[in-house]
């Protein structure tokens, strides 16, 4: 599309003609003092915004939206911001992912129904960086994502504390009774001292991340702490780019390829990063058309160095990360298991972009001679508990466990492991496997980040740091252990995990990468007859059409209508 051609613009539908539909649009326009120059023949381009103060990973949003529009201005485009919901990780119950796919509607739409020539998606907390991503691609406009950034190191004491992986650290100490009430209230106001996502490799660094390598953002985006003075810099240059964008009329599914998604899944694994991933990925996969099987990240696990030394598999920090060189200082480190052709935003490949990159702390980010660990640690388990599989982190979990055999101790509900877990007469031990179910996809439902079940106290107090812990829910990128998670099919739908009885052996093999219990084949299936289902919750609203069409954790856990590449149909203007 060129500069001249700009009666092509998408926005000139609802702008351009001379006929009475077109008289409001402009006039309403000038209700807001805009002129017929600030909006003719200029690509109009939609900032989708996820700022809200129910989530303070994006309480800065507000000014980087300002900045975009500066961008937009100072490359002749015209920014009308638009307010999108925001997933609040920290405050939003039971879950943020059971709103995952509402806000991917939502950008569909928004982008759909109004004159966006190309938008600026704006977010960063967890699950907002799928979401947004995911509607951009079913809508295919010409779309750049701007991350919100992580937070800056917390501080307790003089020691440096990272998002979740500390707080569950701390929290088991003072559950042993090893810290008082009085450091648990000053690690809480230490933690957190700025605005921006969680500053661990968790679920919201790893899927910036993840949009940074698969094309949606510029260069070492993802890497930038929020307060720092590149942020609003980044923000705005990622407004002019749409604009160029848009003339050049590059748009997501242009640069998503197969080598894209295995880009994707290799930084992933370098950067040790959130076992949320599989399931994101799988979901945008899907929305660009591209056929991603869950054993794409176990064949890309065994060949991929962990080279991120970021909690909560290492020892360092996001700021760190950034000091360090970056995202592009790591991808140039892992350039030799990337596809450097494929494109970008930026109009040029990866390769192109990371050339110049540099590694400034070999610590932070290790070359492939000396990596953290020699795999990534992530698997892909299956057996008779897992037949569509689950998946493990095991790079985050003590090595004595990753081959284990133990009895089982099941919990039905999150409430029945809460009222459960610190009774004394709980009959378990340090070899035992906590289990809970009703906890995936439609179980939960919204298949929360439980998976990581506390430690009962008694063994906490007698020295118990990390047990085989499994569950169809999810876990929180920040945090680690022996946490068997996203098994499949879930128990809610009859999956084997709902036919697992409290003393069963569970059998742990993740070299073999075999989930199994010790049953026979002819107790399994007098089992199944015997299950009955459970009654879900919702009777109404966005809560009965989420039961009725979520796919489950295999097949990323997307709306089954909202799957694949169909067209998107223009809305009539009249």
């Amino acid at each position: 599309m060129s500069r001249q051609n700009s009666v092509s613009l998408r926005s000139q539908r609802w702008f351009g003609p001379d006929n009475l539909r077109s008289f409001g649009h402009r006039s309403r326009a000038a209700s807001m003092g805009c002129t017929h120059e600030d909006y003719d023949g200029k690509p109009v381009i939609a900032i989708i915004n996820t700022w809200s103060e129910a989530n303070p990973c994006h309480i800065h949003l507000r000014d980087r939206a300002n900045d975009v529009k500066r961008g937009v201005l100072q490359a002749g485009g015209f920014p009308m911001e638009i307010p999108a919901i925001s997933l609040g990780e920290t405050f939003q119950k039971p879950t943020t992912m059971m709103y995952r796919n509402l806000l991917a509607m939502e950008t569909e739409e928004l982008l759909r129904s109004y004159p966006a020539d190309g938008c600026v998606l704006l977010g960063g907390c967890d699950k907002n960086t799928p979401a947004l991503l995911m509607g951009a691609i079913s809508m295919n406009l010409p779309s750049i994502f701007v991350p919100a950034g992580p937070m800056l190191r917390g501080n307790w004491h003089g020691s440096v504390l990272g998002s979740g992986s500390d707080v569950v650290k701390y929290w088991s100490e003072r559950r042993a009774g090893n810290i008082d009430l009085r450091a648990w209230q000053e690690i809480e106001d230490g933690i957190a001292r700025s605005p921006g996502t969680c500053m661990t490799m968790g679920t919201a660094s790893t899927m910036t991340s993840v949009a940074e390598v698969l094309g949606f953002s510029l260069p070492g985006a993802s890497s930038i702490p929020a307060v720092d003075s590149n942020h609003p810099k980044m923000a705005s240059l990622s407004g002019r780019r749409i604009v160029e964008m848009v003339w050049e009329d590059l748009k997501p599914r242009d640069f998503l390829t197969d080598s894209s998604f295995d880009n994707a899944i290799a930084t992933v694994l370098a950067l040790a990063g959130s076992t949320n991933a599989v399931i994101h990925l799988l979901a945008l996969a899907g929305r660009a058309g591209i056929r991603l099987a869950l054993e794409r990240f176990d064949e890309l696990s065994s060949t991929t160095p962990v080279l991120a030394n970021i909690r909560p598999s290492g020892k360092y920090l996001m700021e760190d990360f950034y000091y360090a060189g970056g995202l592009p200082a790591l991808l140039r480190a892992l350039a030799p298991k990337l596809d450097l052709g494929a494109r970008t935003v930026t109009g040029k490949t990866l390769g192109e972009n990371i050339s110049s990159a540099k590694t400034y702390n070999q610590d932070v980010i290790r070359p492939l001679d000396n990596p953290v660990y020699g795999s990534s640690g992530l698997a892909i388990l299956r057996g008779n508990l897992a037949p569509n599989g689950a998946v493990i982190k095991s790079a985050a979990a003590e090595p004595r466990l990753l081959k284990h055999s133990g009895r089982a101790i099941v919990f039905d509900s999150y409430q029945e492991m809460n009222a459960r877990i610190d009774d004394p007469a709980l009959d378990v031990d340090a070899d035992s496997v906590l289990v809970l179910r009703n906890a995936g996809p439609k179980g939960a439902p919204g298949m929360p980040e439980w998976g990581q079940l506390p430690i009962p106290q008694k063994l906490l107090a007698a020295g118990v740091r990390d047990m085989v812990r499994m569950s169809d829910a999810r876990m929180s990128g920040t945090h680690y252990g022996a946490c068997i998670l996203h098994v499949s099919p879930e128990s809610f739908v009859g999956g084997p995990l709902a036919l697992l009885h409290e003393g069963d052996v569970v059998e742990l093999d993740v070299a073999a990468r075999q989930l199994n219990m010790r049953i026979s084949e002819e107790e399994l299936s007098r089992r199944r007859t015997a299950w009955r289902p459970r009654e879900g919750i919702f009777l109404r609203g966005y809560g009965r059409l989420f039961m009725q069409h979520i796919q489950q954790a295999d097949q990323g856990c997307d709306f089954d209508f909202l799957e694949g590449t169909a067209p998107v149909p223009e809305p009539e203007i009249h």
